[in-house]
């Protein structure tokens, strides 16, 4: 059985580089329409299913890994879904340089990579830095919500996101259209792991001010 050949999209792949302008959402999606960013967003099934169920909405991918980059955008691709871009790019750097004030409607991390060894905490994408650049970008009444399967993770996200008690409020996370019974969001991970039993902290929060 051959290698399955991935096909590039340009309507699809969002091409970037540092030092380039804020990013205008009405040229990119060529309409004006509610901004989901999905950061780590792997080979695309949350994208995919949520695009599809909310074709009022549209949606960028932010992955970094090329491989999983070129699977997603092939992905979304041969569906011809038309309110989804992916792009390859660092998060947090893309965050701090391309997107501005108060212009996402919703921020989506579900399993982000969890550093378990100690000393590699500091690569965990959840910390105030990054927070407070997704409050930044939040509109008012804007969303964030995130999925980890990881006990120690989930305790720092909630000890960073008490920081911003001020701006974010907790809400109760809204299951995604991908998700199945038991599931919150759809994704590959979230299927692996349901069949390991792992415990799921699944976390909402609003912007309120």
């Amino acid at each position: 059985m051959g290698r399955k050949v991935l096909n590039s999209y340009p309507q699809v792949a969002l091409p970037w580089e540092p030092g380039q302008d804020q990013i205008d959402w009405v040229q990119v999606f060529g309409r004006s329409s509610p901004v989901h960013l999905d950061i780590g967003s792997g080979k695309a099934a949350f994208l995919v299913s949520e695009a599809t169920a909310h074709p009022e909405w549209s949606f960028l991918g932010i992955e970094r890994a090329n491989k999983v980059y070129r699977y997603a955008v092939d992905r979304i691709g041969r569906r011809g879904l038309a309110n989804v871009k992916v792009i390859r790019a660092d998060a947090a750097e893309f965050l701090r340089g391309r997107v501005g004030d108060e212009t996402i409607d919703a921020v989506h991390i579900y399993f982000p990579d969890p550093w378990p060894k100690r000393r590699h905490h500091r690569r965990r994408f959840v910390c105030q830095e990054n927070l407070g650049q997704i409050v930044r970008i939040l509109k008012l009444g804007g969303r964030l919500q995130i999925v980890t399967d990881h006990t120690d993770y989930a305790t720092e996200i909630q000890s960073v996101l008490q920081g911003f008690d001020k701006e974010l409020g907790v809400v109760r996370f809204q299951p995604t259209a991908g998700a199945e019974a038991g599931a919150w969001v759809g994704t590959n991970f979230e299927r692996k792991y349901l069949k390991e039993e792992r415990a799921f902290y699944a976390i909402a929060v609003e912007r309120k001010r």
